[in-house]
């Protein structure tokens, strides 16, 4: 069954958020009602983790990865890796892409 969800009005909602197979990376500072759709559609089934990377609120954009790793930008602070590392599988490897 499908479900529709938009993020303050925006149906753009890969900018905001990351699906893979493994997990599902979602941006902070969004509504409740955002976040609760993801969480109640695939928390059963994947990890559903709330983040930020460089301080924005775009994962979708600027992280890309499968069930086997994670590849975020320069921008991803130290703090965020380490959130990231912490929420996701094991067998998800995180790297940040460095210049």
């Amino acid at each position: 069954m499908a479900t529709r969800t938009s993020f303050e009005g925006n149906n753009e909602i890969g900018v905001f958020a990351r699906v893979t197979n493994a997990y599902a990376l979602v941006c902070v500072g969004g509504s409740a009602g955002f976040y609760s759709v993801f969480e109640n559609e695939l928390s059963s089934h994947i990890p559903v983790v709330q983040c930020s990377i460089g301080g924005g609120r775009y994962v979708g954009r600027v992280a890309v990865g499968n069930k086997n790793g994670l590849l975020v930008p320069n921008t991803a602070t130290d703090q965020e890796l380490l959130h990231l590392r912490n929420s996701l599988p094991d067998a998800v490897k995180v790297q940040r892409v460095d210049e």
